[in-house]
């Protein structure tokens, strides 16, 4: 099939699992409860994918509080009761993180259970989400490595054990999630691409990176209002990206300052291109969606192009983010009857 779609990862969590439009929301109830709501909203949310023709499915993120700290939370060497503020995404924003106090461990299986859980309800192909080795390493504060490339390396290896068993489990497409490559690009073109060749070692099934500007969250958006007429940051890395072992790229494009023209530099590779808007209520039209698939044609072969979004739908009304996949699943069906 031509122009194959999927998402980014994240959906909306329904009002009763967890609180909404929130990247890190409370969850509603806990112990067996909370455990029977996440299978159901992740259960929901594949139904609703499958209703919009959405080709590669994600199980939403439906278990997770947020899309780093939900890996984080199985890992041994973390103190997540003494958070500290610290400047993220190059002073982009500040957070309260955690802290790497100790040699980083797995406790177990991080993801067994929803990746399983998916993969017994659906025929179709799963892509499941997991943060990126820099990403992470930029997302809590170390005091015990001493160093930015040792901490994440030592995430890469666990993120690696993890995706082992995730491919066990029958996930069809492993995807590190790297929105730090677009805060430090120098750096993403060199170590930050040598972690995700240690967190994909070994690995059979497809492995992809998602690279965007963000969530549509206020910091996001004042950021990007101040980086020109064109966004260039993928420039830096993307020839990097296309001598690497990662088999896929996904990348912002709808409503983007993005030069259409950088997906070039991604040759031999699938190219994901961000057909939905993220930061935005607004339901995009075929035409709108069809429009950008013309664009990336002119730069990445039709066998190698794969709808998207430009980022996770998690923060926006549920109503919405239905509509948002409805209009994917539509806009490819009309891309493809024109360009098949």
């Amino acid at each position: 099939m031509l122009f194959p779609t999927t998402i980014a990862g994240s959906l909306p969590k329904p009002g009763w699992l967890a609180e909404t439009h929130k990247l890190w929301p409370k969850w509603r109830q806990d112990g067996e409860e909370l455990a029977r709501a996440k299978r159901d909203a992740t259960l929901l949310w594949l139904k609703l994918q499958e209703d919009a023709e959405i080709d590669c499915l994600t199980e939403g993120e439906q278990s997770r509080q947020h899309f780093v700290h939900g890996f984080v939370e199985f890992v041994d060497g973390i103190d997540t009761a003494n958070k500290v503020a610290m400047g993220i995404r190059n002073n982009r924003y500040e957070a309260i993180v955690p802290q790497v106090v100790g040699q980083l461990r797995l406790k177990g299986r991080a993801h067994a259970t929803e990746a399983r859980l998916a993969r017994a309800h659906t025929k179709r192909q799963l892509r499941f989400t997991l943060p990126g080795p820099m990403t992470i390493m930029d997302t809590v504060k170390d005091a015990y490595y001493g160093d930015r490339i040792k901490t994440a390396m030592a995430f890469a290896d666990l993120l690696n054990e993890e995706a082992r068993a995730l491919e066990k489990d029958g996930i069809d497409v492993i995807q590190f999630d790297e929105p730090a490559f677009n805060a430090y690009t120098d750096e993403a073109a060199g170590w930050g691409i040598e972690a995700l060749h240690r967190a994909i070692d070994g690995l059979k099934c497809k492995t992809a990176v998602h690279i965007c500007y963000g969530y549509g969250i206020k910091a996001n958006i004042d950021w990007k209002a101040g980086l020109g007429n064109e966004w260039r940051q993928y420039e830096a890395f993307f020839p990097a990206l296309a001598k690497s072992r990662i088999g896929q790229v996904s990348l912002e494009a709808m409503h983007s300052r993005v030069p259409a023209r950088l997906m070039e530099l991604l040759s031999g590779k699938e190219v994901i291109v961000g057909a939905i808007d993220v930061a935005t209520n607004l339901i995009e039209t075929p035409d709108e969606i069809e429009a950008v698939v013309a664009e990336a044609l002119k730069y990445v072969p039709k066998d190698k192009l794969i709808l998207g979004t430009n980022c996770g739908l998690a923060p926006l009304d549920t109503d919405v983010a239905i509509a948002k996949l409805e209009a994917l699943g539509k806009g490819a069906a009309q891309a493809r009857a024109r360009h098949g």
